[in-house]
């Protein structure tokens, strides 16, 4: 989980819909290139639930949970913009907020350092990298 420098943050979805405040080291994010992620371009830094506040009723959130059941994701139905997901993961540390960087409204992506997860093959023994994993292994 990112500690380093959490700020408070707003952020929100493209319609304005979903919004929410967060503390979070907005200065770091990561990727994953499982197939979910892939589809959404997801960019997220993880914190814990006490860190983030949903200010948007929740009943009008559209959810998304993927097969491995580990996340809900969280994404707004009238623009389409995935905000945020919940899940439990003991690796990290147990209950989890995921929010997409993008969706934070003072933050520049030019300013935000990336790292990447193979998380497309359950590869998460091997570590964040600087540059992304390949979809298929190569020999």
């Amino acid at each position: 989980m990112q500690t380093t420098h959490p700020t408070a943050h707003t952020g929100s979805c493209h319609c304005g819909a979903v919004r929410f405040t967060v503390e979070v080291d907005a200065s770091h994010a990561t990727r994953c290139n499982c197939s979910v992620c892939m589809k959404i371009a997801g960019t997220t830094a993880i914190v814990r639930p006490a860190a983030f506040t949903l200010h948007s009723d929740p009943a009008a959130l559209a959810e998304y949970v993927c097969l491995s059941g580990v996340g809900r994701r969280y994404f707004c139905p009238r623009c389409g913009v995935h905000c945020f997901a919940r899940g439990h993961l003991e690796q990290l540390g147990g209950d989890y907020v995921s929010v997409a960087i993008n969706t934070l409204d003072d933050v520049d992506m030019c300013d935000v350092q990336v790292v990447h997860w193979d998380g497309r093959n359950n590869n998460w023994a091997a570590g964040p990298r600087a540059t992304p994993w390949p979809l298929t292994p190569r020999a």
